[in-house]
């Protein structure tokens, strides 16, 4: 009986240390709130479960956290210097030039993060990480990170399953309906979608083993100097978990050891400053509220586009919270509110709140679509054309491309928007199967890194196309031998009949004269 209970303590005792004690480090070394959000609400979870939680951040913590401690990033902005981008120019690139700006552009973050003095410091220590929880999106020579550390290796993916994150897991990712992020499509393609789809795929393939590699093996070896070939360290990964939903993006094929969390990073509504609950509470007509994200800034906008936008706004009944970073705006119509930071999950959260025009950007879509609030999105960049272009097919958001915005557009999108009640109808039905899971997406993402932990990197979640190469994972080699087995029969029975039909040549015999 004691040898039971004994027993039955050593592994509640062993399975507390196993999920309640380790050391986890977290890279997120963004200089944007909105990257740097996905990986504090995880992170900060993980340290309230009792885990020892380190974080690599240009971002300092105001208040000190229990198991918390921040790795500040020296001087983050430096890196971008001779590197600035216009972000509203990038409505102008097409999918395959995204690709290589992304990749030529947040390389210098990748040297500056592990260039970094406190970084460094880090890396020379003795410690030891049981998990390193990394951001995906073009920083690869950071997978250096598990292989020094000699931890389990989680990916935090901040964009929806794409090229990008199915090559990396061995994921089966059809192109005919699974576009590329800077593709701006839907699953639902036309032909010609699903050829430059196709073509971009290609592309990303050939540029990522072509350029991509190389270059942040060099990188990697070049801070992390023990650590094997990239490839090795690159595929060696024991869960991704993946910012979206199937109630904002269709379902795609996903392997086990990839696990939707989409919206994982809301909170309960807090309560709002009173100045905007004032102007909440006293819209008899309803809000719409504006805002562009945190990298992209209204303030930014060129002269033309404001004063369409502001034309748009001045044509409605509805009162507008605009969120504008700088302190005033001359010509403000009177139905427009000014406000340098507005909280937007508790301001989507309130009940006079109509619409959300928006850029189109992941988080926020999420964020619309929990509280049932229908979207006019204003897509420059990235995967927010494609967010939208979902919208549009699922029938809680209209789009106006940046490029395309002007005051004709953007009245006539607002005009629908409000006085359809479709739209409205399709958000809240979208919401209430957001509200309709079993797990909450936090509480999902958080079993499933301590799922890790206890099953010692999760070996047998792993498929087994990583251990193929690029031949034999699209079976072309079989398809050659087939190919050679198929010809050899054809070739032999053409030669034997050649040689059969071929004509005998005429024998002619001299007669002897008498």
């Amino acid at each position: 009986m004691k040898t039971t209970i004994f027993r039955k303590l050593y592994f509640l005792c062993t399975f507390i240390c196993l999920t309640n004690g380790a050391r986890i480090l977290g890279v997120f070394q963004m200089p944007s709130y909105s990257h740097y959000q996905l990986g504090d609400r995880i992170l900060k979870e993980l340290a309230a479960r009792g885990h020892e939680v380190t974080i690599i951040s240009p971002f300092q913590e105001k208040e000190k956290i229990k198991n918390f401690r921040t790795i500040v990033i020296e001087n983050p902005f430096e890196a971008l210097a001779g590197n600035m981008v216009d972000m509203f120019a990038m409505s102008n690139d097409n999918m395959l030039s995204t690709i290589v700006k992304l990749d030529t552009v947040i390389l210098p973050y990748i040297e500056n993060t592990l260039n970094s003095s406190n970084v460094q410091k880090l890396i020379k220590s003795n410690e030891k990480f049981d998990i390193v929880i990394l951001e995906r999106l073009m920083n690869d020579a950071f997978h250096g990170f598990c292989a020094h550390f000699e931890a389990h290796c989680v990916i935090l993916s901040p964009v929806p399953t794409s090229s990008w994150t199915n090559i990396q897991m061995g994921n089966t990712g059809p192109p005919s309906y699974v576009p590329e992020l800077s593709s701006r499509f839907s699953s639902k393609m036309n032909f010609f979608e699903r050829a430059y789809n196709f073509l971009g795929y290609l592309f990303y393939i050939t540029w990522f083993h072509a350029f991509t590699v190389p270059l942040h093996n060099e990188v990697m070896h070049k801070y992390f100097t023990n650590v094997p070939h990239f490839y090795d360290v690159y595929y060696n990964v024991s869960l991704m978990l993946i910012n979206t939903h199937t109630a904002v993006h269709p379902p795609v094929p996903r392997l086990p050891n990839m696990i939707e969390i989409g919206g994982y990073h809301i909170k309960p509504p807090k309560t709002i400053p009173k100045d905007l609950k004032d102007y909440l509470d006293n819209a008899k007509e309803g809000v719409i509220l504006f805002s562009m994200g945190s990298n992209l800034r209204s303030k930014d906008l060129p002269a033309d586009k404001r004063r369409a936008i502001l034309n748009s706004f001045s044509k409605l009944k509805e009162n507008v919270l605009w969120k504008w970073e700088n302190e005033s705006m001359s010509d403000l119509p009177r139905n427009v509110k000014l406000s340098k930071w507005v909280p937007q999950n508790d301001v989507l959260a309130h009940p006079n709140v109509k619409l959300f025009v928006t850029h189109g950007g992941l988080l926020s879509t999420l964020e619309a679509i929990y509280h049932g609030i229908p979207v006019i999105g204003i897509p420059v960049f990235g995967d927010q054309y494609s967010n939208m272009k979902i919208a549009e097919d699922y029938g809680y958001g209209i789009s106006v491309p940046y490029e395309y915005l002007n005051e004709e557009r953007l009245t006539a999108a607002l005009e629908q928007g409000l006085k359809n009640p479709t739209f409205s109808d399709v958000a809240k039905r979208r919401s209430k199967i957001m509200h309709d899971d079993p797990v909450k997406p936090l509480d999902k993402a958080i079993f499933w890194i301590e799922y890790i932990l206890r099953q010692n990197g999760g070996k047998h979640l792993k498929s087994s196309a990583l251990s193929l190469n690029i031949l034999q994972y699209l079976l072309l080699d079989v398809i050659g031998f087939i190919c050679i087995i198929i010809s050899i029969p054809i070739c032999v029975c053409i030669f034997a009949l050649k040689k059969i039909r071929r004509p005998h040549k005429k024998v002619t015999i001299k007669k002897k004269k008498n």
